[in-house]
């Protein structure tokens, strides 16, 4: 018998129309949802959980930004992270972004590092709302591997390990609170109350990690300031005052860059993610190694012994033909190989490996600093006290070489060894352990693509070949005769040369324009084309230029 049959004798319903099953549901109290609210819902709780994910590790980040008060910069978590990341960046990757972002490479990095904890986070958060207990354990393990990180690196101290540490746990601890809120304010009944505490929680988490981070960032910015300190330091006077250089040095070019370059203008290339902070009453300078008597000294002592001036150019390996990473300036030094001579170099030793407040290591020759040239401990740049970033207090120089094997900047180790034995930082990443600067020489004037007006076209630009000098500047256009460039004045070996050409009758129409220079050896630039890596890059600068 079937359904119907039953139901038409039990009731006489046989006709009767079928129940709604809607209105079933409704008279039972079950809200039917359809497909697409149900899709809005689970977009609903995954936003959600996005946003507690990231107030979450925001807390997280703020405390530990804020113990980073007591532990120092370097250890708050973004900074080990950023420095963490700088370490295994590989050297094409390096160079994409000093070429690409210059100056600003430190800025995209932090960007990137923020961006990447704010996803991780997010993700943490959409789990939690399914798999809590998980979540929470990822959170606890991303500090714990913070933590790893910080107290890794190469001037670490063991207190490193607190910022990264408590910061997971608060993050773990803010993201299971706000979850557990979230949930029952989807769940209960008086979902009004549960809906306005889990608002007023999230708000005021986001409010107070906000403050306590920007607050905590201010608090370390002004504890570990060294400007008062760097304010007072009295420079010492020079043995003898080096005289200003002739006003021949600069061509009266228009756009044609200063001989000096300003110091605010000075090229800053190096791996600090967090500028070290030094003051000159914590400094000190130990130099030990193969020699016969290591020694320390103090800032105060550094600055009693006899100091010199001496205009230097220095030019960063990264620096592509043509390249912005050059600069020169007057600097207040004392002279390094006195030094040397003092802690007694052992026979054999043909290496020094300078190690910055940060733990960068660069290897110098002993040989070029004990050759007779003019490499120096310096002090100041441009008549005032050596910005942070640029090493205050202290950093060496030696002429005739790539920074990365010779301009320590916040130098505070020289230990006397060997190449054979020890590696500086940059050679294990492809970079030569010697490295002389390369004969260079730029067109600044008129820019690459400029249009100029018919007649005569002024060009001008700078040579360097630090340590042997420039002795000639030559242009050549379209792939003519190569022309000589009037020279200006020298001042030192050390220091580049600018120079002029004047393109009389240039012809309408675009003109392709190569500059290369000679050094003081008589050794003409080279045409080879080469990268940066592993001792400086090759090749003839050149523009193109409309003549209209």
């Amino acid at each position: 018998m079937t359904e119907q049959q039953t139901g038409g004798a039990e009731g006489g319903a046989a006709d009767s129309p079928a129940p709604d099953p809607e209105e079933e549901e409704a008279q039972q109290g079950v809200v039917s949802i359809s497909p697409r609210t149900r899709g809005a819902s689970r977009l609903g709780g995954i936003a959600r959980g996005a946003l507690i994910g990231l107030v979450a590790g925001g807390a997280g980040l703020a405390v530990g930004e804020l113990v980073a008060v007591v532990t120092g910069e370097a250890s708050a978590p973004v900074t080990a992270a950023g420095n963490w990341a700088i370490s295994i960046t590989p050297t094409w990757l390096e160079q994409f972004a000093i070429r690409n972002f210059g100056s600003n490479d430190k800025t995209v990095l932090l960007i990137g590092v923020y961006t990447t904890l704010a996803l991780l986070a997010a993700i943490d958060g959409v789990l939690a709302r399914t798999r809590l207990i998980l979540a929470g354990i990822l959170t606890a393990v991303f500090g714990v591997v913070g933590a790893t990180v910080a107290v890794t690196r190469p001037v670490a101290e063991t207190s490193w390990l607190l910022p990264s540490l408590l910061a997971g746990l608060v993050a773990a601890a803010a993201l299971w609170w706000l979850t557990v809120m979230s949930l029952k304010e989807s769940d209960s009944a008086a979902k009004q109350t549960e809906r306005r505490r889990f608002v007023v929680g999230t708000l005021g988490t986001a409010v107070g990690a906000l403050a306590v981070g920007y607050g905590g960032n201010a608090w370390i910015k002004k504890r570990y300031n060294v400007a008062d300190a760097r304010a007072k330091v009295v420079l010492p006077k020079p043995a003898k005052v080096l005289p200003k250089p002739p006003a021949s040095v600069h061509p009266k070019v228009p756009g044609l860059g200063p001989f000096f370059t300003p110091t605010s203008e000075f090229y800053r290339v190096d791996t600090a993610l967090a500028l070290p902070h030094v003051d000159p009453r914590d400094w000190k300078l130990k130099i030990h190694g193969m020699v016969d008597r290591p020694f320390e000294i103090t800032f105060d002592e550094l600055l009693s012994y006899r100091f010199e001036e001496h205009d230097l150019t220095l030019t960063c390996v990264s620096n592509e033909v043509g390249g912005p990473y050059v600069g020169n300036a007057r600097w207040l030094g004392t002279p390094l190989a006195p030094l040397l001579r003092r802690a007694g170099v052992q026979r054999g030793a043909d290496m020094i490996l300078s190690k910055s407040v940060d733990g960068l290591t660069i290897g110098s020759p002993v040989e070029a600093v004990l050759d007779g040239r003019q490499a120096m401990l310096a002090v100041a740049m441009n008549g005032e006290a050596l910005p942070v970033k640029h090493g205050f207090p202290c950093r060496m120089l030696i002429p005739g070489l790539y920074g990365y094997v010779s301009a320590t900047k916040w130098v505070t180790d020289l230990d006397i060894t060997t190449f054979a034995k020890s590696d500086a930082y940059w050679t294990p990443r492809g970079y030569s352990p010697e490295a002389p600067v390369k004969t260079a020489s730029r067109i600044d004037v008129p820019k690459s693509g400029a249009t100029v007006p018919a007649g005569t076209v002024v060009l001008a630009g700078t040579a360097w070949a630090t340590h042997r000098g420039v002795a000639a500047v030559e242009v050549q256009i379209d792939n003519g005769p190569w022309r000589e460039a009037k020279l200006a004045a020298s001042d030192t070996p050390d220091t580049w040369r600018q120079w002029s050409y004047e393109w009389a009758n240039a012809p309408k129409g675009s003109h392709k324009v190569k500059v290369r220079a000679t050094d003081g050896t008589g050794a003409v630039q080279t045409s080879a084309v080469q990268g940066v890596v592993p001792n400086g890059a090759t090749g003839h600068h050149s523009i193109t230029v409309k003549v209209s």
